[in-house]
């Protein structure tokens, strides 16, 4: 499998691992934390992503002037990036997506980064504004690789609800001879802003699950609402769907993952 297909490979796992990951709803004395807002949390990633395959797909290794996918996109190319502008595409299953991106990118070693400016880009009713910084990169053996993404961006929704995004997420994926083996990987820390409540999310012992189980299934993280925070552990590594919080007081509590 080339750095290309993997990376697409790793945009899409990313995105399921992070539904996975955030699923932590609580409610403790005055201190709450609600399943809406877990998912508005993880909207603002699965919003985002939505263009990171495409964009993968013209960053390596394209070396034409311009490039078109049956009218849905077009890009144009110089010597420090490119240009891309959507016309109602429909990316893995979305809505329609429509706007221009602009892309920087750079290469350094074995590292590959670029960064990727949203300018009123659309998908449905959903407006980004903002940057999302990218660097890939792997191993000599060629059995794993990681992609870090710094967003500093907005998202307004539908209802004219504006989320702010800010931070730094690693992910990573080590590729096994099974694919069910294969591991994925989540670290870092970032904030969002959300109808006056900020939320800093901080992974302590990097995120792991595998595509056999489904679930993330080892690690910490913890998640700040305004200054009080609850640690989420998703275990030894024991395939379940299984996660505790533990609350400001000490509470202790066993949810689900699943959706």
């Amino acid at each position: 499998m080339n750095l290309s297909n993997r990376f697409a490979l790793l945009c899409a796992v990313a995105l399921f691992a992070l539904s996975c990951s955030n699923d932590s709803d609580d409610n403790n004395q005055d201190f709450e934390f609600t399943e809406a807002e877990v998912k508005t949390i993880l909207e603002t990633d699965g919003v985002s992503g939505v263009a990171d395959s495409v964009i993968s797909e013209l960053y390596m290794g394209n070396t034409a002037k311009s490039a078109k996918n049956e009218e849905c996109y077009s890009a144009s190319y110089n010597e420090t990036g490119f240009n891309v502008t959507f016309n109602n595409c429909v990316l893995n299953g979305t809505e329609n997506v429509n706007g221009t991106l602009n892309v920087v990118y750079a290469t350094e070693n074995e590292s590959a980064s670029f960064t990727a400016t949203y300018t009123d880009f659309y998908v449905g009713d959903i407006k980004l504004n903002g940057t999302r910084s990218f660097t890939v990169g792997g191993n000599s053996e060629g059995n794993s690789i990681t992609f870090s993404v710094t967003s500093d961006m907005t998202v307004t929704l539908a209802d004219d609800s504006v989320i702010a995004e800010n931070g730094t997420k690693t992910l990573g994926f080590v590729f096994d001879q099974s694919l069910a083996e294969s591991i994925f990987t989540i670290s870092g820390n970032w904030t969002l802003l959300l109808d006056g409540n900020t939320y800093k999310v901080a992974v302590g012992t990097t995120l792991e699950g595998n595509l056999g189980c489904g679930y993330l299934n080892k690690g910490t993280m913890t998640v700040d609402k305004n200054g009080l925070a609850v640690s989420v552990d998703f275990g030894d590594g024991t395939c379940d769907d299984k996660a505790i919080v533990t609350y400001p007081d000490g509470t202790k509590e066993d949810i689900s993952l699943k959706d």
